[in-house]
């Protein structure tokens, strides 16, 4: 089946038990976000609001929460997908076995996008930005944002849907110094589709369209984040997997407007015209910080009758965007890999905020007729995937070769690491790329977009060990001495806070060599933190602390360090400085008064009795 809009996926959903309604008031400002934060912790299920304060329209999050749900919503049609992006990934395969791809193909033909007339249900209403729900998601957000849009554009200089971009980029709708209703916020990079479109519109000298689709059947916007393949068009996509063409036409301005979208925003973004935007609680587990970016000025907002408000809740991992990433893993299996050669598999890891730390696994054949105990063709296919689009903002990557165990599980933080710890040569094989750019979410760097990059490296047999406690008789010399056993071979150290790198390069320095003789056998890694018993207590925190609070080049250090033709290496553990630096972004804290308010509801007649 394919739904018409996204009314029918809500219906589908509550018939059969993957959505409930909140039937109280509720305030857009973090009371809906919280609630979603509670449900989706729990594993719950879709959420719809019917009486939202300050709005007369409904909103639904959650859709994506589980990752059944999302194969309940494309139950009929995930098949299909994933041949398709094989067949992409791989146009001999149609050739080699055409009648395994024979039913993909017609659905792909049948997905070309429908340029209707315009008098779609879209058109039905218009209303202003402030009459939407302005949804704040945490209390040091700059305002109200759209966190579940679809963001279309076209290359000015090759009009039409065929060369457009759809992207999620997120809308700030108020706050700052945005004119009410007249002008919001976009955020988004410019190596990003939009963004060259952008460009090539600034060089011309012309307003750059953009519309802004909200809601409608959920492949859009799954479409919309989905990585395709160059050549492969966000909206056959959306076709494809929603088993419904999608539908457009072009409003009287010349603006593009989704017929089955929920809302559609039109606007324009002038050359060089940028206001404040942000604070934004973001997907590392921080805030991203104010900065200048582009400014659009809206033209219409556009609503069908009976419209529903489509958002979700981003922050510290797991979030409900993680599991759109468990589906676009689901959907695209090995295609990544498939367009670096040698890389076997690649994994953003999420407790880490996504796009900090990498784990892959290559191939190391770059001597097949001599056994070689050492990292080489991987050293290539790191330096590859580091430019790859999303995995180019990486600062730490950790690559293992596939010939040392074909069965090493990616996706097992723990085993991942302890593999490359009994292998490493901690002297040898870690590779640093400085003054490069990094997230510009990131702000453990020393600048916007800026930081650097470090890539772990280890293939051939093992060479230790791994403790699987603190050894016995280790002990450390002020002012970290504080010590929790976090994975086999690392420890995570608290004591001091931060100052300075003036300060603490000294500090460390004289650290690290009161360690030289220290008997380190089993421990490879050692990490400084601010709360060693926090950071140690799980997984999830031991990634996110110690990959999103550390600029590789910066706060990276070695028990018996050295440097060597222009190579740093350590014949002792390496260490990695995660405490908080005076530049970083804040965390995110929940609220506590808008807490208690969610815990009424999970009382006895409340609408989330029995779910959180």
């Amino acid at each position: 089946m394919g739904y018409r809009s996204l009314a029918e996926c809500v219906s589908d959903l509550e018939q059969h038990g993957h959505l409930i309604r909140i039937k109280e008031e509720v305030d857009p400002y973090l009371e809906m976000a919280a609630i979603h934060m509670r449900v989706f912790d729990a594993e719950g299920p879709a959420l719809y609001f019917e009486n939202i304060k300050g709005t007369d329209f409904p909103a639904v999050s959650n859709l994506f929460g589980t990752l059944d749900r999302s194969k309940f919503m494309f139950r009929d049609t995930l098949d299909h997908i994933k041949k398709l992006v094989d067949v992409k990934m791989d146009p001999t395969a149609v050739l080699k076995n055409p009648f395994k791809y024979l039913s993909s193909s017609a659905v792909a033909l049948g997905a070309l996008p429908w340029k209707k007339k315009s008098n779609a249900p879209i058109l039905y209403g218009k209303t202003e930005i402030s009459k939407l729900p302005q949804v704040v998601n945490w209390p040091m957000d700059g305002g109200a944002f759209v966190t579940m849009p679809q963001v279309y554009t076209e290359d000015i200089t090759k009009p039409g849907i065929m060369q457009a971009n759809l992207g999620m980029y997120r809308i700030q709708l108020s706050g700052n110094d945005y004119i009410q209703d007249k002008e919001i916020g976009l955020h988004y990079q410019l190596h990003r589709g939009i963004g060259i479109h952008q460009q090539k519109a600034n060089q011309l000298g012309k307003p750059l369209k953009v519309s802004i689709f909200i809601g409608g059947p959920p492949s859009h916007p799954l479409s919309a984040v989905m990585p395709l393949p160059e050549g492969l068009s966000e909206m056959i996509f959306a076709g494809a997997l929603g088993n419904r063409r999608f539908r457009y036409f072009y409003d009287h301005e010349g603006f593009c407007i989704s017929a089955d979208a929920d809302f559609v925003i039109t606007g324009t973004v002038y050359p060089n015209e940028n206001k404040p935007e942000g604070p934004f609680g973001d997907h590392i587990g921080y805030y991203s910080l104010t900065h200048p970016f582009p400014l659009m000025k809206v033209h219409n907002v556009y609503h069908k009758k009976d419209p529903i408000w489509s958002f979700t809740v981003v922050g510290r991992p797991p979030q409900e965007d993680t599991s759109f990433g468990n589906l676009i893993h689901e959907i695209t299996g090995a295609a990544i890999p498939k367009e670096i050669n040698g890389l076997q598999a690649v994994h953003a890891v999420d407790a880490a905020g996504v796009h900090p730390l990498l784990f892959a696994i290559g191939r190391e054949s770059y001597t097949p007729y001599q056994k070689v105990d050492r990292p080489q063709e991987i050293l290539t296919i790191a330096s590859q995937a580091l430019g790859k689009n999303q995995l180019s903002l990486a600062k730490y990557l950790f690559i293992a070769a596939i010939e040392d165990d074909p069965d090493l599980n990616i996706y097992d933080v723990s085993g991942f690491l302890r593999h490359m710890l009994e292998r490493i040569d901690l002297s040898r094989d870690l590779h640093f790329h400085t003054n490069t750019t990094i997230d510009t979410l990131d702000y453990s760097g020393d600048g916007l977009n800026s930081g650097s990059k470090v890539i772990f490296a280890a293939a051939g047999s093992k060479k230790r060990i791994l403790s699987n406690e603190i050894p016995l008789g280790l002990s450390f010399p002020r002012p970290f001495n504080h010590v929790k056993m976090a994975m086999p071979g690392i420890l995570v150290v608290d004591g001091a806070a931060f100052s300075s790198y003036e300060q603490e390069e000294v500090i460390l320095k004289d650290w690290c060599d009161a360690m030289k003789d220290v008997d380190f056998t089993g421990i490879q890694m050692i990490v400084l933190v601010d709360d060693a018993s926090f950071t140690a207590a799980n997984e999830n925190n031991f990634v996110w602390v110690t990959f999103t609070r550390s600029n590789p080049a910066y706060d990276i250090y070695g028990v018996n360090s050295f440097t060597k033709y222009k190579h740093w290496g350590c014949y002792g553990p390496v260490i990695i400085d995660a405490r908080r630096k005076p530049h970083h972004a804040p965390d995110l804290i929940k609220d506590p008064a808008v807490e208690k308010r969610v815990d009424a509801m999970g009382a006895k007649g409340g609408s989330l009795h029995g779910i959180i």
